[in-house]
């Protein structure tokens, strides 16, 4: 065993390399020769998680296809991972290849990352690393051949191994293309951001603090940065002409069938904060990037000159809701029903009011509320405490059965479940949403955060996106915040660049 020195003293312990002799397989009427080393280390450690890799070494015959296995003993689990398609059942890992890097010839070497979770305890390096089911020890076993199915061999079997296959003069290359990992942000200056995959585009909106509403939009996930800002509406209503906040865009039933409804917040006149209040566009058809008119002001019934911020959807038995947040002293979280997507059918009730220690930083605040829903459960993921500190993060919702508009149906979570990461240069995460992989089968969120603990409530705030898991009781679990510049792997189905 050979062991990697890490560059922090604090990942020292959960540093090693890895290397083992391949298993003898049996290949019908051929020989053939197996064998591997790892290399694992782990590069950077944060309370709750770890940052790993892995360089895996073919010192076997070329292979067409890879699955590397191995087992955490300490109760790590991987929560992320780019080069490769990971999944964990208990302890053991499975690393398959991604279509990019499927040949990998002998003498070649592929590395591996991801990101993971561990105890705070201890973070042992794995063991049990396997390539296609044989150990990885450093060395090559060749197979021998197949047996003959009639008779008794005459003649004794070699006693030096059958040469392998000659490495080829260019190895494979062992990194993603462009398209298999991207880097955040995916927009530079993007606040209270909102992202969804239709139709195979992202399309992304983001808070422009002026009269316009924008959308951008690209084929893939990491292409958003770059991608053109399109104008999709310029508000004129005198109720709601500037400093246009917190989008939000769905697909929902309307009398003339589906189309999109875009929601939003914005002023009288730009930088009148006071006259914030929730409006609507619809889309002329099933485009989300319209054309779009205006369809209402999503006022309160009773009280409707009330200042209300951050619209979100939330579909529930049938029935449709609107979410969004208004100061009562506080700045709780309302829920509201809705007769169609764009008219109330009945005043605001408190949904949450913020009360507790890591909800009131810099104010008492419960706001942009996200929906989440899977196997059964609805989840309303909230940003609490000021957009202007530090400490802006995420709590958790749960509905427990009951009217949707009570709030004894719903169960709040007593810690947040996303939060600032120091170590990671990542400082107020919040305002977000979710999305799911081009094919469907990975969660993905959606959020603004700060570079510094200086940061403030701006359009400084960028755009981040990373997949996120769940945990074994059913609850989703969002990790920590990844760094800025950090090779995340593409969304599952996406395809090339």
């Amino acid at each position: 065993m050979r062991f990697v020195r890490p560059r922090s003293p604090l990942a020292a312990a959960a540093v090693c390399a890895v290397a083992a002799v391949g298993a003898v397989t049996v290949v019908p009427s051929a020989s053939a020769a197996a064998g591997c080393s790892v290399t694992y280390r782990v590069g950077s450690q944060w309370p709750g998680g770890f940052s790993g890799s892995v360089d895996l070494s073919n010192l076997g015959d070329p292979l067409n296809g890879w699955t590397l296995t191995w087992s955490f003993t300490a109760g790590q689990q991987v929560t992320q991972g780019w080069s490769a398609v990971f999944s964990q059942s208990g302890a053991q890992v499975t690393a398959r290849n991604q279509t990019w890097n499927a040949s990998l010839g002998t003498g070649a070497t592929v590395n591996l990352g991801f990101n993971g979770s561990w105890n705070n305890s201890t973070n042992p390096a794995p063991t049990g690393f396997a390539l296609n089911g044989v150990a990885c020890n450093g060395s090559t076993t060749p197979t021998t051949a197949a047996p003959p199915t009639t008779g008794v061999p005459t003649t004794a079997p070699p006693t030096t191994a059958p040469p392998t296959t000659a490495p080829p003069t260019t190895a494979p290359p062992t990194t993603a293309p462009p398209s298999a990992t991207f880097t955040n942000p995916v927009k530079a200056r993007g606040p209270d951001p909102w992202l969804t995959y239709y139709e195979g585009y992202y399309y992304l909106a983001t808070t422009t603090w002026n009269n316009t509403v924008t959308m951008r939009r690209s084929r893939t996930l990491g292409g958003l940065a770059t991608a053109a800002e399109t104008l999709l509406f310029t508000l004129t209503r005198p109720n709601g002409a500037g400093t246009m906040w917190a989008p939000e865009f769905h697909l929902l039933d309307g009398p003339s069938g589906r189309r999109w409804y875009f929601y939003y917040t914005a002023g009288r006149e730009p930088f009148n904060l006071g006259t914030q209040r929730i409006h609507v566009l619809e889309s002329a058809g099933l485009d989300p990037m319209g054309p779009y008119s205006f369809k209402a002001d999503l006022l309160d019934p009773v009280s409707d000159d009330t200042w209300e911020l951050d619209p979100g959807i939330l579909r529930l038995n049938g029935s449709l809701y609107l979410l969004g947040t208004f100061y009562n002293g506080s700045q709780p979280m309302f829920i509201r029903p809705l007769s169609n997507p764009w008219t109330a059918s009945g005043t605001r009730r408190v949904l949450v009011t913020p009360s507790l220690s890591w909800e009131t930083v810099g104010g008492a605040v419960a706001e942009g509320g996200a929906v989440l829903q899977r196997n059964g459960r609805t989840f309303i993921v909230y940003s609490a405490s000021h957009c202007s500190t530090p400490d802006y993060k995420l709590g958790m919702l749960e509905y427990v059965g009951g009217d949707p508009l009570s709030s004894s149906s719903w169960r709040k979570f007593p810690s947040p479940v996303f939060q600032r990461s120091n170590a990671n240069g990542v400082y107020g995460p919040g305002h977000n949403g979710f999305f799911k992989s081009p094919d469907g089968s990975e969660d993905w969120i959606v959020y603004h955060a700060n570079s510094s603990a200086g940061g403030g409530c701006d359009m400084n705030r960028s755009t981040r996106v990373q997949r996120f898991t769940w945990n074994a009781d059913g609850t989703p679990n969002f990790g920590t915040p990844v760094p800025l510049g950090a090779q995340l792997a593409v969304p599952s189905g996406e395809p090339p660049a």
